[in-house]
């Protein structure tokens, strides 16, 4: 993981899950005292694992652990006093935060940082295909209006309008998306 949000009201909490990051071979961490500057800070980059170390100076951390999950692919994990584990769970656990108690030992922590890194990892790659469907989504949609107009100004079928976009792609080396914003410029334009 190349960036890591440590939010903690308390330097001294900050540079302890730094320590333990650098145990784990993480040292690129940015850190927040609060919420309203950890949701500033994400807000401006991504971030691959937010660690919440709750309570903070404005509000429990919680909310800022469901709104970080449902904003972005970060990893979140929320530390809590031990006590207040089961309510934290209760909130956070749907929306994929990692809850754990405090004081956190070691063991707990790296393998807590692991998981969060595998499903970071594999909610990236999701979200890389969406983009990937979404474009072929947005590129089908751009060459049925193209075939459409064909249709529409050239009175062809919509077999000839597809072979011609497919001819006219082959002829001038383009590719099919490309024949078919070159025609909607010209009759959209």
């Amino acid at each position: 993981m190349d960036s890591i949000l440590i939010v903690a009201s308390k330097e001294q909490a900050a540079a302890s899950f730094s320590q333990l990051l650098r145990a784990e071979r993480y040292c690129n961490t940015v850190s927040a005292k609060s919420g309203s500057e950890a949701r500033r800070l994400c807000s401006e980059r991504d971030f691959e694992l937010v660690i919440i170390n709750a309570p903070l100076s404005d509000e429990f951390g919680d909310s800022l652990a469901v709104d970080i999950l449902k904003e972005s692919t970060a990893a979140v994990i929320l530390a809590v006093k031990a006590e207040l584990e089961a309510m934290a769970e209760s909130k956070t656990t749907e929306f994929g935060a990692f809850v754990i108690a405090k004081p956190v030992s070691r063991l707990l922590f790296s393998k807590a940082v692991r998981l969060a890194a595998a499903t970071q990892n594999r909610l990236s790659g999701v979200k890389r295909e969406n983009i990937k469907l979404q474009k072929k989504i947005d590129d089908i949609r751009i060459i049925n209006r193209a075939k459409y107009i064909l249709m529409e100004y050239l009175s062809m079928s919509e077999s000839q309008a597809h072979k011609y976009l497919e001819k006219q792609a082959m002829d001038l080396r383009l590719t099919k998306i490309e024949v078919a914003k070159n025609l909607l410029s010209t009759y959209d334009g």
